[in-house]
């Protein structure tokens, strides 16, 4: 199966839906901001792009808000998708991967991911690499001396002892930032080995160690250009060494 594939219909059901798209920091991804929001005539007509398993889903949320949270983000996904590879949002093939990481079947050399932090979510969609990112509020309240010690190599938190508690705080969730969106590139989720990803914070972001798929000549980490209150990055995962990756933004 191709793109070609799927036949191109007008899409004007997906015109009142519409991802904000922002800067990208290198020419194969394609970044989006969502506001997780909309109207009960919106949200009845874009419910309908789901696949049966997408509602099974939604379906199984306890609250309201967080179905229609997870409904928007779905279907924000699919029309930032169905922009990128000229198809209707409900026939972009979405499937669960290894491990429960959602793919596109039959369309090869095309990865996608999508955060949410409360009412927003970050949505990448990277050519000839696998992409994860993730987005946190900048004022997220968090035990950032504990999280540090349980997830943070001895140099990373070394880094955050000079620091106020706000400053500790923050520091902290760019490096989550940075390695959440290194395991939603892998799908190993949680099971990351977070502790042994050292990076380093500065005008560009670069790992400097890692264990097994997570060496450094095959990872490039960006900072997303989200909004102001918000953290968010990039990573691409080229699964080999090659001389770019270890390319920044500058």
């Amino acid at each position: 199966m191709s793109v070609d594939d799927f036949p191109v219909t007008d899409n004007s059901t997906a015109a009142s839906l519409a991802p904000t798209a922002i800067a990208s920091p290198v020419e194969s991804v394609a970044l989006w901001f969502v506001a997780l929001a909309a109207g009960d005539e919106e949200y009845a007509r874009i419910s309908a792009w789901l696949s049966p398993a997408e509602r099974a889903r939604a379906a199984r949320f306890g609250r309201e808000h967080l179905r229609r949270r997870y409904v928007i983000g779905r279907a924000s996904l699919r029309k930032a998708l169905s922009d990128t590879l000229s198809l209707l949002p409900g026939a972009v093939p979405i499937v669960r991967g290894a491990r429960g990481r959602p793919r596109l079947d039959g369309i090869a050399g095309v990865d996608f991911n999508i955060s949410h932090t409360d009412e927003v979510a970050l949505i990448g969609v990277a050519r000839g690499a696998r992409i994860g990112v993730d987005i946190e509020r900048a004022d997220r309240e968090v035990n950032a001396d504990g999280l540090a010690r349980k997830f943070l190599t001895t140099a990373e938190q070394a880094t955050l002892a000079p620091l106020g508690a706000d400053g500790r705080r923050e520091r902290f969730l760019r490096y989550w930032t940075c390695k959440e969106a290194m395991s939603k590139a892998t799908g190993d989720a949680l099971s990351a080995p977070f502790r042994r990803l050292n990076i380093r914070l500065g005008d560009a972001i670069e790992l400097l160690e890692g264990p097994d798929a997570y060496q450094p000549p095959y990872w490039r980490l960006y900072r997303a250009a989200v909004p102001k209150g918000y953290f968010g990055t990039v990573a691409l995962w080229s699964g080999q060494p090659t001389e770019t990756s270890r390319s920044s933004l500058g």
